[in-house]
């Protein structure tokens, strides 16, 4: 997010590179850096003859410097920008000849998604010498909670630790998903507001009550009532509430809990390094952990791996969801 933020000041500053190569596995970044390219290099009167938009599964490399070696018209610069330009992978290295020597009034933009450049390649080396080339990394599961707290700061608001993580459990780590969601709140939602999950169950549709954060905090308190009213919830909502999803997060909670029991150190901060989880969910790993001894953790994590097998469809053909999620809770608290 550094890097991001120092591309755009030196774009805000006039400090502005004729190349610029954007790629890797989130594409969020990526298409919020070309945006803020298309958004900010030109006037709005410059841009009709001057900023050029072409598709990689529309173009060859050849197009793409034939664009670029033109000059621009009653402006400054030009900028071409090559959105989807993954599709262009087989032949960048073509790339070579025009890096080397770019044409100073032209900004050429590539929203490379999905893939990354050999770091080992000449024309990858050239780009950075001559240009600018970002990687925007996937980020994980326990990096988003602090990623969302981040981008809703700085647009004056917070958020609850919960809030946060039923956006992540439901939206996983697409940013853009997050982003468009964060988004609604915000329409509706005054600055200054602490989002809560009972805002996003109102104004988004996740159910604060019934999903996978609430089963995972009923499993570690040891609540059979409310964990079978959430089995039973997601047994009569089967598309918002994939089997496989349900069994792969008590999996990893589990897995978890006796990496915790194996801690030596069980400070707060060593325990949320190590689980990589939030500090504010430690207490609640905490309490797990009276609650289910180590040999019981392992006894539940060697059961939660056939149940797995099982929801994948494998020797319980005739099993519906919900024999399968009751006999995950009867080999869990038995």
């Amino acid at each position: 997010m550094d890097e991001v933020i120092q591309i755009t000041k030196d774009i805000k500053a006039g400090n502005i590179k004729p190349i610029y190569f954007f790629m890797g596995e989130e594409p969020y970044y990526i298409d919020k850096l070309t945006d803020f390219i298309q958004e900010n290099i030109l006037q709005e009167h410059e841009r009709d003859f001057n900023q050029t938009i072409i598709y990689g599964r529309d173009t060859t490399i050849e197009e793409v410097v034939s664009n670029a070696k033109r000059y621009p018209m009653m402006a400054d610069r030009q900028v071409v920008i090559v959105r989807e330009a993954q599709e262009l992978s087989r032949y960048i290295d073509k790339l070579e000849s025009y890096v080397e020597n770019p044409q100073p009034t032209t900004v050429l933009v590539f929203a490379y998604k999905y893939k990354t450049l050999d770091k080992r390649k000449r024309v990858t080396k050239l780009l950075e010498k001559f240009g600018v080339v970002f990687e925007s990394k996937k980020l994980y599961d326990n990096q988003v909670g602090d990623w969302i707290k981040r981008v809703l700061s700085g647009q004056g608001y917070s958020i609850e630790p919960k809030a946060s993580l039923i956006l992540v459990e439901f939206l996983g780590t697409d940013l853009s998903k997050i982003s468009n969601e964060l988004d609604k709140l915000k329409i509706i939602l005054p600055k200054g507001h602490t989002i809560t999950a009972k805002d996003i169950e109102e104004n988004i549709g996740f159910s604060k009550d019934f999903n996978n954060f609430e089963l995972r905090s009923a499993l570690g308190e040891k609540n059979q009532l409310k964990s079978y009213q959430i089995v039973d919830y997601f047994a009569q909502n089967p598309k918002d509430n994939p089997l496989v999803v349900t069994t792969a997060m008590v999996f990893s909670y589990f897995s978890q809990l006796l990496q915790y029991h194996g801690l030596k150190d069980k400070s707060k901060f060593n325990v949320a390094k190590e689980l990589k989880i939030n500090p504010f969910f430690v207490k609640d790993y905490e309490l797990a952990a009276r609650n289910y001894p180590m040999r019981k953790v392992s006894a539940i994590v060697g059961t939660l791996r056939d149940i797995d097998v099982k929801s994948k469809g494998v020797g319980a053909a005739s099993m519906t969801q919900h024999d399968l999620l009751k006999e995950m809770l009867i080999n869990i608290f038995n």
